[in-house]
């Protein structure tokens, strides 16, 4: 007996209604994307593993696929290889899925950078992988919508991620909440509670505040390698109540120690005044417990949530510094916001945000009695379809009953009857499904019809 067919854990197959909502969605994010004057680009699924391994944290590493190398990969391994899983990884993988698109855009620059233009503007909606346990919201391949500006270290360019972002999900009609924080105002607190080399440790903890909770987060900073005495110090800040003033000017003196520290602060007002001259709609927030776990980010970090659903981030991203570094081209500052397209369609889906029109399928069906009326039908369904009607006419020749019952089940609203009459008439009798309404129409009506639909 066969066995049944089926798909890896944390991925998903799309029909025809799935897929006509995601192209919503990645239609609504393209058209903001390019509004702002961004270009798209893609890479490949596979990058070299080297390219990947270190760059997302000690995390992300183990959450990395790699692609065997094809042939005996084993046959070179040497046993002491065998103790360290990225030597081992390295022997036997040159290859790995991509794990978001912002390394590979950082490769990408680096191995074109002759060509473009800088600042350069880019967005890429691809998918990408991660080898984690999957659960609601969480999978192991999903898309990416991604907007990128590299080469300006201007906060002008963190305005505009937020300006896109508030514009997405005011088409999607999705209320959000924008969190904001600046990776400086980490680095200064790790610095002035005495862990400055603790700085990824202690935003690896922060980060997963809002899943585990302040009392769990403090544990993990034991965990680490974090004094009583420094948590302490952090506990206040991760609580910190009030504006967005407010909690900045909470906080400088407890900074004033620390010139990166004070300098995030100094960025952070600045993008939140930009934000009030730009009228954003969406909400936004500083929130100083936001970490992102991502080792490259530098300056400005972003989180977006849904405020009416149940859900994590739906979008986030920051600053990068010298990502591109790591490639051979040092010293370029980029900034950019990931939108996870997967969650977004969970969220709309949730919610019953999807509009009739992002799952309409065909709006009419011409029945089929033979070759003469297939024959008459094939001008007339050219002519729907040059005004933009999506129309097709059932491929073979069969009853009524079985044509309308297709119609029925495609949710199909239309179906033209055309027979002897008909034709010698120039007329058709279009019937409208639900309302089981019928009318006879030439066809220059009919085509009018179906003009007034799309008004």
């Amino acid at each position: 007996m066969a066995k049944k067919p089926s798909i890896p854990k944390g991925t998903r197959d799309f029909g025809p209604v799935e897929m006509a909502r995601r192209d919503y969605i990645f239609n609504t994010i393209r058209s903001v994307f390019k509004l702002y004057g961004y270009s798209p680009i893609e890479t490949p699924a596979m990058e070299n593993l080297t390219s990947l391994l270190g760059k997302y944290g000690e995390e992300g590493d183990r959450l990395l696929f790699k692609v065997l190398n094809s042939g005996d990969a084993f046959s070179k391994v040497e046993p002491q290889m065998l103790e360290n899983s990225n030597s081992l990884s390295l022997k036997v993988c040159e290859k790995g899925l991509r794990y978001d698109l912002t390394v590979p855009f950082a490769r990408f620059v680096v191995q074109h950078q002759n060509e473009l233009v800088f600042p350069f503007k880019r967005y890429q909606i691809q998918p990408v992988w991660r080898a984690d346990r999957p659960q609601k919201g969480r999978y192991r391949e999903f898309y990416q919508c991604d907007v990128d500006v590299i080469g300006s270290d201007s906060l002008l360019n963190e305005l505009e991620l937020v300006q896109i972002t508030d514009e997405v999900f005011r088409l999607l009609g999705l209320n959000v909440v924008i969190k904001i924080n600046n990776r400086k105002v980490l680095l200064g607190i790790a610095e002035v509670i005495g862990h400055p080399d603790k700085l990824i440790d202690i935003t690896i903890a922060i980060d997963k505040i809002d899943k585990i909770g302040l009392a769990q987060v403090k544990n993990e900073l034991l965990s680490r390698g974090i004094d009583s005495a420094a948590i302490e110090a952090i506990e206040p800040i991760l609580e910190l109540k009030g504006t967005t003033e407010e909690k900045i000017d909470a906080m400088r003196p407890i900074l004033e120690s620390s010139v990166v520290g004070l300098q995030g602060l100094d960025e952070l007002a600045t993008l939140f005044r930009y934000i009030k001259l730009a009228q954003v709609e969406q909400e936004v927030e500083l929130d100083l417990s936001l970490a992102r776990g991502l080792n490259y980010y530098t300056g400005a970090i972003f989180e977006v949530k849904a405020k009416d659903a149940q859900m994590g981030s739906i979008c986030g991203g920051g600053r990068y510094d010298d990502l591109t570094g790591i490639f051979g081209l040092p010293d370029v500052s980029g900034v950019g916001i990931s939108f996870g397209a997967d969650r977004i369609y969970d969220v709309l889906l949730t919610l019953d945000k999807f509009p009739e029109e992002a799952q309409a399928g065909t709006q009419l069906l011409f029945a089929n009695f033979g070759e003469a009326e297939q024959e008459y039908i094939i001008p007339i369904l050219m002519q729907l379809r040059q005004i933009g009607v999506v129309a097709e006419i059932y491929t073979n020749k069969a009853k009524l009953k079985k044509q309308f019952d297709y119609a029925t089940k495609r949710s199909i609203p239309y179906i033209v009857i055309a027979g002897e009459n008909e034709m010698a008439h120039r007329t058709v009798n279009l019937k409208e499904l639900n309302s089981g309404e019928q009318k006879t129409l030439k066809i220059e009506e009919l085509i009018e019809f179906f003009k007034g639909l799309k008004k």
